[in-house]
């Protein structure tokens, strides 16, 4: 069920002084927590990147569903320049059909790309020639400033990714990535958004000892909205480790470690000791998440109860859709991937 924040919370928040958060209640905290993470979620969904870089559906993810004997080594001296899509049948120097989709337009130390929008919200479309392409304009543009993707194998590769897009010839957004698997090293991934007026997503994955799991949501430098969990070793036995969750929200901030009955409740740093939280799961998931199978409750001094569902009930779906999406990163795939592959084919 979705409970909406009242006015007076709405107002609570409005009134509340930036430069005196040190004696918050933790009441307010809560409330102005959730209440700014849920502006700004209304921020970024209505921006021009979100639906872009959330993509979903299309092709394989390149790089984890390659067929195990492929192996490539791309970087952006290789294919850096400035492109057109301007698809074009042609045949290889065997005679064989296809299609060139870029053609060069200038050298650059970026590799620069301009495309129709409307193919890439619909990635697929991007290999068809259709009678309606005549009317499409390339006025979208991605940038890549770095570039490296070097897979020889689903246990051993490394990539890297700076880009940013734009739409109509204004800044959009960013797409950031660096991800390192090695059979001796194991898993370094961070993936991240930046969205236009501050707000950026972030998602990271450390694995060994300790292994650590952080997404974040964060206007310029202000959490908004943070999950991590850590997991150490206590003894030898793989299955003897320690972990420990903690969720922040604005200034307040909740820990749960394992062996540790009750979770800890703090706003800025300070223990709340009349506080009382409960997290409950519906499903058994050691992945659980706010959302995804969890939700908390919160129950203040003065014996007046809240959930996280009803404070950000509308916010959780979208939430949700970014944390899937930087794990997946399926825009990279789909649009960046794939162009590199066309580029960098076309010439080898």
């Amino acid at each position: 069920m979705i409970v909406v924040v009242s006015v007076t919370l709405a107002l609570t928040t409005l009134s509340c002084n930036k430069n005196d958060q040190s004696d918050l209640s933790l009441k307010q905290a809560v409330d102005n927590g959730t209440a700014q993470l849920n502006n700004a979620m209304s921020d970024i969904t209505a921006s021009k990147a979100y639906g872009l870089l959330t993509l979903s559906d299309g092709g394989q993810k390149s790089a984890e569903t390659a067929d195990p004997v492929y192996k490539t080594y791309i970087t952006l001296d290789k294919i850096k320049g400035v492109y057109n899509y301007t698809p074009v049948s042609t045949t290889d120097r065997w005679g064989v059909p296809l299609i060139r989709y870029f053609s060069k337009t200038a050298d650059d130390n970026l590799m620069i790309v301009k495309m129709p929008l409307k193919k890439v919200e619909r990635p697929w479309t991007l290999r068809q020639i259709l009678s309606s392409d005549a009317e499409l304009t390339n006025n979208f543009s991605i940038s890549v400033s770095d570039y490296h993707n070097n897979y020889n194998g689903y246990h051993d590769f490394d990539y890297l990714l700076a880009s940013e897009i734009s739409i109509d010839g204004s800044a959009a957004g960013k797409l950031n990535i660096k991800s390192v698997v090695s059979p001796d090293l194991g898993k370094d991934y961070t993936s991240q958004y930046v969205f236009t007026d501050g707000y950026t997503a972030e998602y990271k994955y450390l694995s060994g000892d300790p292994s650590l799991y952080t997404f974040a949501i964060k206007d310029n430098d202000k959490v908004l909205y943070e999950e991590k969990r850590e997991t150490t070793k206590i003894t030898v036995s793989p299955f003897n480790r320690e972990h420990t969750y903690t969720l922040t929200i604005g200034d307040f901030k909740i820990v749960r470690k394992s062996g540790i009955k009750d979770p800890e409740i703090y706003v800025n740093d300070v223990l709340q000791t009349e506080a009382v939280v409960e997290i409950i799961d519906r499903e058994e998931d050691e992945e659980a998440s706010v959302c995804r199978k969890r939700d908390i409750q919160i129950t203040f001094d003065d014996g007046s109860t809240t959930t996280l569902s009803a404070l950000i009930g509308e916010s959780v779906e979208d939430i949700k859709t970014l944390f899937e999406s930087l794990h997946e990163v399926y825009f990279a795939a789909y649009i960046v991937d794939w162009i590199a592959y066309d580029i960098y084919y076309q010439r080898n």
